[in-house]
């Protein structure tokens, strides 16, 4: 129902109560999500940006322990090591909640591999090809990582900006029209009551006049 179509009358005036109480109760329920959330971003933005440096760092080292595996086995024999890696790396994806909102969790597979999972062998080729090895998973481990957390980042953000349209909504537009359909229909049922008030007292009046008539 409208709040314009409510009447001045005793139920009109508990339906606004009960639709204050549950704007405010509303209100004051998302407020508590949106600073949950927020706290959860600067947690997730610091993470993200130390994820991020570690990410850079790996890189840089995955790019020198490949140059030098190039030069100690050849282009060809770290290929050939490359090619001979039967299972290819993966994730799978979840999601874990968090103030009622989705976050992504990426659970690597078959990333961090033995040196029998790799499958080129130990006596093919030299030392330089596991530390290779071991340098790229590592970096895909952090590509997933980060990949989780600006993931996170991202949603976190979307449902941010949701839910404080709706606690502005509620706070500058459906709360203070409420206070004020309120506010109107008290005064109305005061002024009824006078005017009540007014009649009975000339009824009686009029009545008392006439019991004083002979």
């Amino acid at each position: 129902m409208p709040v314009d179509d409510i009447k001045p009358t005793r139920s009109g005036l508990l339906l606004v109560r009960r639709r204050m109480a549950l704007a405010e109760r509303i209100h004051r329920l998302l407020a508590m999500k949106l600073d949950g959330m927020m706290l959860e971003l600067i947690r997730l933005t610091d993470q993200a940006a130390r994820e991020r440096r570690e990410l850079d760092e790996k890189y840089a080292g995955a790019q020198e322990m490949m140059a030098v595996a190039a030069m100690m086995e050849g282009a060809t024999g770290v290929l050939l090591a490359a090619l001979s890696v039967e299972t290819s790396p993966t994730y799978t994806t979840g999601h874990r909640n968090v103030f009622g909102v989705r976050l992504p969790d990426l659970e690597p597979v078959m990333v961090k591999k033995t040196l029998a999972q790799r499958g080129y062998g130990i006596l093919g080729t030299s030392s330089v090809i596991d530390d290779a090895a071991d340098a790229y998973e590592d970096l895909l481990m952090a590509i997933i990582t980060s990949a989780e957390l600006e993931g996170g980042i991202k949603r976190l953000l979307d449902d941010i900006e949701r839910t404080r349209r709706r606690v502005n909504a509620l706070e500058f537009k459906v709360i203070p029209d409420l206070t004020e359909t309120l506010r109107f229909i008290e005064n109305q049922r005061d002024e009824m009551e006078r005017q009540e008030w007014t009649r009975l007292r000339r009824i009686k009046k009029i009545k008392v006049k006439r019991a004083r008539s002979p």
